[in-house]
């Protein structure tokens, strides 16, 4: 762990203002990936960019967490100095938590070391709502700040499917909810907001195969409604996507998106990829920013669209 400490020198840290921004902010998971969005939120504090409604999918849950609770460099400090401790990803995680991720690690002990603004975080001038998939239904349920556990809710959210037991909540078991929707735009399409953001860790040209893996059927035969909401994830993303550009392209959404193919993998270890990848989103962001302000001062998009 101490070689991550070279990188430490330069990260962003401070408070965000108490200036909110009208709009929803809508944050991609992507695993490690996610460090990207991390280094776009630490930027987008910087410069008073505080989204009042935020929404999140699995690393984006978790990203959402240090920007809700005005902290800029909070996230990737952790993100950074954890990476290879087994509490927080690895078998002593899988033992504690069964699941790849150590969140009871991160919830009751890594926050013991670098606190919360707990206060800030409950807020509710400001809105946060996490998806997660029921493994039953196959269907995405959006558990809101305020309304529901919230830790709990992050982790169901980003509980990995395939190598992590699904988390429990009020009864019912919970995966990644990546697994029904890999960008949560449903919720911010839904609750009306004119003005939307939406941060992706994969370039805007990315699209995925379609089709699900045998594997699937064989750990979750037994949740058939699950495989088959899994087999059609891939193709609601890609459907999604031309739906975000074509939005984009009329002036109706705002899209943040890594301006280098991104080269770090789902379960990156490489602490300078990872760094680079926190930078690259920095500094994307920054450079978004006048285009950013010219959209969300621009006219209100039409109740239609």
């Amino acid at each position: 762990m101490n070689k991550t400490f070279k990188f430490f020198d330069n990260l962003p840290s401070g408070r965000a203002s108490d200036k909110i921004t009208e709009g929803c902010l809508v944050l991609e998971g992507g695993a490690w990936k996610g460090l990207y969005t991390v280094g776009v939120l630490d930027a987008m504090m910087e410069n008073d960019l505080n989204f009042r409604k935020v929404t999140g999918c699995s690393a984006g849950a978790l990203s959402a967490i240090g920007y809700l609770a005005g902290q800029i460099g909070w996230g990737i400090r952790i993100d950074l100095s954890c990476r290879h401790d087994g509490k927080y990803i690895g078998l002593d995680a899988y033992r504690r938590d069964k699941g790849i991720t150590g969140f009871s690690y991160l919830f009751r002990d890594v926050v013991k070391e670098r606190p919360l603004d707990k206060h800030r975080l409950n807020d509710p001038s400001r809105q946060l709502a996490v998806s997660a998939t029921n493994l039953k239904t196959g269907k995405l349920t959006y558990f809101e700040k305020g309304k529901c556990s919230l830790s709990k809710a992050i982790q169901a959210s980003a509980t990995v499917p395939y190598v992590s037991a699904p988390v429990m909540i009020k009864g019912e078991p919970y995966l990644d909810g990546g697994c029904a929707e890999k960008i949560p735009y449903s919720w911010a399409k839904e609750s009306g907001e004119k003005k939307i953001v939406v941060v992706l860790t994969r370039e805007k040209s990315y699209r995925r195969k379609e089709g699900v893996s045998p594997a699937a059927r064989l750990i979750y035969g037994r949740y058939p409604e699950f495989v088959d909401s899994l087999a059609h994830t891939n193709a609601r993303f890609n459907a999604m996507m031309d739906e975000l550009e074509e939005r984009e392209q009329k002036g109706e959404i705002f899209i943040i998106s890594p301006s280098k193919p991104v080269n770090v993998s789902r379960f990156e270890g490489d602490i300078d990829k990872l760094s680079t990848l926190y930078w690259l989103g920095y500094y994307d962001a920054y450079e978004a920013v006048p285009a950013l302000r010219e959209y969300l001062n621009s006219q209100s998009c039409p109740d239609d669209v």
